[in-house]
């Protein structure tokens, strides 16, 4: 591992514990001697990590730092550039646009032998062929996800039955075929997934759920007997 990768890192160690970890913890996840880290934690430091704490004591970063210039594994290039196509193939417009905006922005602050690997990159992601419907609401939900409105939907289930209901948007999956919404009904009290291409229409309310859409995803993972980060 180069020292560039070394201190990616060691960055990337520190955003996983939200509360200060000791060298001697860090260190030994790194794989790399204590005053090695230190050493690291200093370098750090000095290019304007913000990073508080002392040996013995812990340390902790706060947020919003990045490392001049971005520095990504091949194999992590990799792996944006394919997720980044897939978005632009296989989400709506908008979401599209925003993958091709973002990897624009990373190309342009990687170094020049990494923006070649980009360049280069030779996986691709198949052409799509979407149901009617599909992306035609996927702004409006996750706008209502995003600011944890209140929707009122029209809806047709798998036997063409029609319904109006209230629901609580917080999460929005994404399947080769389908894109479902899951959310709170009020109407039926309880967890519900609805298909994107069977919302006839929506109307976000001005109104916030009482809930966060993190507590309502944690409860829905529990019930659903989903671990890890499906």
């Amino acid at each position: 591992m180069s020292r560039a990768e070394r201190l990616l890192s060691l960055m990337q160690h520190l955003r996983g514990h939200k509360h200060p970890v000791t060298g001697t913890t860090l260190a030994a996840q790194m794989g790399i001697s204590v005053r090695t880290l230190y050493r690291d934690i200093a370098s750090l430091q000095a290019q304007g990590a913000d990073i508080t704490g002392e040996p013995g004591v812990g340390y902790v970063l706060k947020p919003g730092y990045l490392l001049p210039p971005l520095m990504f594994s091949v194999t992590e290039l990799e792996a944006l550039v394919l997720g980044m196509r897939w978005v632009n193939r296989s989400t709506d417009d908008e979401l599209g646009a925003a993958a091709k905006q973002a990897m624009a922005k990373i190309s342009s602050v990687l170094p020049a032998e990494m923006r070649r690997e980009l360049d280069a990159n030779t996986l691709l992601v198949g052409p799509r062929a979407d149901p009617p419907g599909l992306t035609e609401h996927l702004p409006q939900l996750r706008d209502a996800i995003r600011r944890e409105r209140k929707l009122d939907i029209d809806y047709t289930d798998a036997n063409g039955a029609a319904s109006s209901r209230t629901i609580w948007p917080f999460a929005l999956g994404f399947f080769e075929r389908q894109r479902v919404v899951v959310a709170w009904c009020e109407t039926r009290e309880g967890f519900r997934h609805f298909r994107a291409d069977r919302l006839v229409s929506l109307t976000t309310q001005n109104v916030r759920y009482p809930q966060r859409r993190l507590g309502l995803l944690k409860r829905w993972r529990a019930e659903m007997g989903i671990t890890g980060e499906q």
